[in-house]
């Protein structure tokens, strides 16, 4: 049938033929999905693996073996860690109370503790001291942002001491605990030890164990020095004063005068210690004052001839408020010194420095200050005085005796038969012996003499026991 004969293809082996007319079936390429939470290097490996035939039993036993020889041990440098329980540096405790001083001797040890056996190449110790300075400066130029680095240092202690020296030849240590001491003789002149914003001044002592084939193994411990200040000389004996003044003014109004005065006794002090504040606040003005005093503590950094400061509150009191027209005296109002590091004046780039400030706070204008240098020492006063004490430390101890109350009506000196009996006088009276004279001087003459020198005064009377006749006629001073 014709019709038939144009309808090709409709049957399910129709598609095999070949004709204008004929359909050919294509199959769907089948899409391979990533799996879930892997990488290409992952599916890259499950590739493989599927690709490759699965291993033999043998080949199996062959593979197992090989990896146990791989990793049937750690690498040398794991070895080495194993090996070693503990290393640390031990100090021994200074002279001084609390840390060391210059020209003091540092000595300590190297503790070791091993498990095992351990081959070592070298073992030092170095010791160090460092004052630094360090801040950061910006400045807009345009529309960026310029820093300048400000950066200072200052050696103090450079030492380096070889406790098993590098020969070329490798040293076998055994199990056990190993102790190497060391000693270094630290210079004469160091800076006390500090810790600021911008800088600090450090000392520490750094131990070394050189391995074959493994990192350098390190042991640090860090020490105080505090350099000694003492404050029993002439300078920081001398007292403190001083005066100011400020006019008071509200825009272009005058307000009055205000005037502080204020004294100190002496300049050092050590932390622990009062100072007593002798003061007088005089208020002129028309407001109401308010005095006040703090200590303040000045750390100055100095790098690249730029300086950078940073000043802070140590202690601080304050006063009654001052009416106006009024005044009021301080009569040593105390100032209780906290624990504060001491002075820092021989480094060059770190300088810590106290004052007494003394503030009257004055509404509508700038404070009024005065201030008076201060010294925090380390070695604090002597309490009878030293040969170097200045002559007012001195007076400050030997007249105490002007604080006793003088009584109103003296009381009249004892009578002379009271203090020594008639015996003892005629004894004393009488002329010594040719046999005591001839004793000399260690015989009963110079006791004689003694007892003359020393003899009480006489008799106390009120009634003048020479008076003045009234028939006698007085001298002219003219004749």
């Amino acid at each position: 049938m014709a019709i038939g004969a144009g309808v090709r293809g409709t049957g399910p082996s129709a598609g095999l033929g070949r004709g204008c007319g004929a359909f050919r079936a294509v199959p769907a390429r089948r899409r391979r999905l990533p799996l879930p939470g892997r990488g290409a290097a992952t599916r890259r490996a499950a590739r493989g693996r599927a690709r490759s035939p699965e291993p033999s039993p043998a080949g199996e036993a062959r593979l197992g073996s090989a990896r146990g020889t791989e990793v049937a041990g750690p690498p040398p440098a794991m070895q080495h860690l194993g090996k070693i329980r503990s290393f640390a540096l031990e100090l021994a405790a200074g002279p001084a109370q609390g840390g060391y001083r210059g020209g003091e001797l540092l000595s300590g040890q190297v503790v070791l503790e091993l498990s095992a056996p351990l081959r070592v190449r070298a073992l030092e110790v170095c010791a160090r001291g460092l004052a630094t300075a360090h801040w950061l400066e910006s400045r807009s130029v345009g529309m960026n942002t310029v820093y300048s680095d400000y950066s200072a240092y200052e050696p103090y202690l450079r030492a380096r001491c070889q406790l098993l020296r590098d020969n070329g030849e490798v040293t076998v240590l055994q199990a056990g605990k190993h102790e190497f001491p060391f000693t270094f003789q630290l210079p004469e002149t160091l800076a006390t030890s500090f810790e600021g914003r911008h800088g600090n001044v450090r000392y520490w002592v750094k131990a070394k164990l050189h391995r074959p084939w493994s990192v350098v193994k390190k042991a640090k411990r860090e020490f105080t020095v505090i350099e000694p200040i003492d404050i029993n000389t002439p300078a920081l004996l001398a007292p403190q004063a001083g005066v100011k003044e400020k006019l008071a003014r509200a825009w272009y109004c005058n307000r009055g005068q205000v005037s502080v005065s204020a004294k100190i006794d002496r300049k050092g002090y050590t932390p622990g210690e009062v100072i007593p504040i002798f003061a007088e606040i005089d208020n002129c003005s028309t407001r109401t004052i308010v005095p006040k005093a703090a200590i303040i503590q000045t750390q100055t950094f100095i790098a690249r001839g730029a300086k950078k400061q940073k000043k802070s509150v140590v202690a601080s009191i304050a006063g009654d408020s001052i009416a106006a027209g009024k005044r009021e005296v301080w009569h040593g109002r105390a100032l209780k010194i906290p624990p504060v590091g001491p002075s820092i004046l021989q480094c060059r780039i770190i300088r810590v420095e106290y004052a007494l400030k003394v503030c009257v706070d004055i509404p509508g204008t700038s404070k009024l200050l005065l201030e008076l240098p201060l010294v925090i020492g380390t070695i604090p006063l002597h309490p009878f005085g030293s040969r170097t004490s200045s002559v007012s430390s001195q007076y400050s101890v030997n007249l105490d005796w002007l604080r006793m109350v003088i009584p109103e009506e003296p009381e009249a000196p004892p009578e002379y038969s009271s203090v020594v009996s008639s015996e003892e006088s005629a004894q004393n009276l009488s002329p010594p012996c040719e046999d005591e004279l001839s004793t000399g001087l260690g015989g009963p003459f110079f006791a004689y003499i003694q007892e003359f020198r020393y003899r009480p005064p006489p008799l106390y009377s009120e009634v003048d026991p020479n008076p003045t006749s009234d028939g006698i006629r007085p001298r002219c001073m003219t004749c």
